[in-house]
């Protein structure tokens, strides 16, 4: 590669919405920015609807490479899969050793981490980048999870930090740890993403039970806003629910197919729970209700087939106004659960992968910018910093809101299992808080069973070691398999 006068301090390649968006981002911050995209015709419409970004357009990736001063800078804002090896194999020929590049993508952590283990075989650095809060969020300032070398990150982060959103003056940035530690952190966020989105649905369907109109339920979700519930999805769920069809005049959530999309990675979040040995049902029964929402066969035939209560028959309350204050407790007790699981996972990914992630940190760089942006955050981040926790639920401040709020959360999803009123995410929650506080689960019937069929083993509470039992009915012999 030939010597360059590039001047260029950051590069983003692909000029679709984020990508021209992350890059008038960091425009505005004053980051001289250079732009490319494999399809010229995509970064002369963004050169020409920005002037006032000063962009260095290119149209050859050599161009654009060449803009950039060294150590370059370049991330990449590319469809994950495929698209984001195929960026960086055209990239490598024109890279010297040291250069950085960022993957920005909603990558599965796995990829991140063979790509940065490849890439740094080469003498490049790779950092991947979890990036939260949507189009606006990457204009405005995103919430950024960057794992990846930490000198790399001592280049970097300082730009990244600039164009993050704000809280307090604290940027929503830091580094998470190596290699795929920041898109792990993604992945988890969009885990509960998922988790909080279906809660939120569950709680409209319950007030929808308890006889209010759309428009009443937006102002229900106005009010829980202002208080422990703000947050961004409580903001906007207000916002949907008044929006009004152009056509029928009817609140637009009702003629909306209630059939919920999926891009994986809360479905990534759940089989990572599942290999770690981390309890995630909260996250995953959002999951599983999207693939319920959008099986039409399986509907069809529930709905044919099964018998039991009519939710449009509403649900029973004596009192509405406390009973949608009791939906307003049961909602926080499970995002409470969810973010609980959430952070578990992370907690536990970082000793299964080396990643050493501060829990505390990531709850504080969510506080702004993010999807699941919310008041909630500045509690937890401030509980895991202050001492070391197995699980949110023991937090000081949290495990007493809970048990103020149990009674609550309990009777809504008594109510709703009565009126025939589906609420995945709020009954796996509860089973969750309550499995967790058990002194003795099912378990040991379940390890009594195992044994029997399969000389599977168990443990004894009153004995060390490992026993097997010759199962006869009445009596038993028992040996020991393991007495040490």
């Amino acid at each position: 590669m030939s010597e360059t006068t590039g001047t260029a301090q950051i590069g983003v390649i692909g000029m679709a919405v984020m990508g021209s968006n992350l890059a008038r981002n960091f425009a505005s911050k004053g980051f001289k920015t250079a732009i490319f995209n494999r399809s010229y015709a995509k970064t002369a419409t963004v050169l020409a609807e920005h002037p006032e970004a000063g962009f260095i357009g290119a149209e050859t990736i050599e161009e654009f490479v060449d803009s950039l001063e060294k150590p370059r800078r370049i991330i990449m804002m590319v469809k994950a899969g495929p698209a984001t090896d195929a960026t960086i194999q055209t990239l490598i020929p024109h890279l010297d050793k040291g250069d950085i590049i960022i993957d920005g993508g909603n990558t599965y952590f796995p990829d991140t981490r063979r790509r940065e283990k490849e890439l740094s075989a080469l003498g490049f650095n790779f950092i991947g980048c979890g990036i939260s809060g949507g189009e606006t969020g990457a204009l405005l300032g995103p919430s950024m999870m960057p794992g990846g070398p930490k000198e790399s990150y001592a280049y970097v982060g300082p730009i990244l930090e600039k164009i993050a959103a704000q809280y307090d003056g604290e940027p929503c940035c830091t580094w998470i740890g190596p290699d795929g530690a920041g898109h792990f952190v993604k992945m988890v966020h969009n885990g509960i993403e998922y988790a909080d989105m279906q809660f939120i649905g569950e709680a409209y369907e319950l007030l929808k039970g308890a006889g209010l109109s759309a428009d009443e339920a937006a102002d229900v979700f106005a009010e829980w806003n202002t208080g422990d519930l703000d947050s961004f999805l409580i903001e906007i769920t207000s916002e949907v629910l008044r929006q009004k069809d152009a056509e029928t005049g009817k609140p637009l959530v009702d003629v909306i197919v209630d059939a919920a999309g999926m891009k994986g990675t809360g479905t990534w979040t759940v089989q990572e729970a599942l290999k770690l040995g981390v309890p995630a049902a909260a996250i995953a029964e959002s999951v599983f209700a999207r693939a319920v929402s959008s099986s039409p066969e399986l509907r069809a035939a529930g709905q044919k087939a099964l018998e039991g209560p009519d939710p449009a028959g509403g649900i029973k309350v004596e009192d509405r106004a406390a009973f949608v204050n009791a939906v307003k407790e049961a909602l926080w007790c499970a995002k409470v659960v969810a973010y609980a699981q959430g952070l578990d996972e992370i907690r536990v990914a970082g000793k299964e992968y080396g990643w050493d992630i501060d829990v505390a940190a990531c709850a504080r760089i969510w506080r702004a910018g993010c999807i699941i942006r919310a008041k909630l955050l500045d509690r937890i981040s401030n509980e895991y910093a202050a001492g070391k926790l197995v699980t949110l639920l023991e937090a000081p401040s949290i495990k007493a809101e809970l048990a103020r709020c149990q009674d609550s959360w309990r009777t809504v999803v008594c109510e709703a299992t009565k009126a025939g009123v589906p609420i995945p995410g709020f009954a796996s929650a509860l089973s969750y808080y309550d499995m967790v506080r058990a002194p003795r689960t099912n378990a040991a019937l379940t390890q009594g069973l195992r044994d029997f069929f399969g000389s599977h083993t168990y443990r004894r509470i009153d004995k060390e070691g490992t026993f097997h039992t010759l199962w006869s009915g009445d009596r038993s012999e028992v040996e020991a398999v393991d007495a040490h």
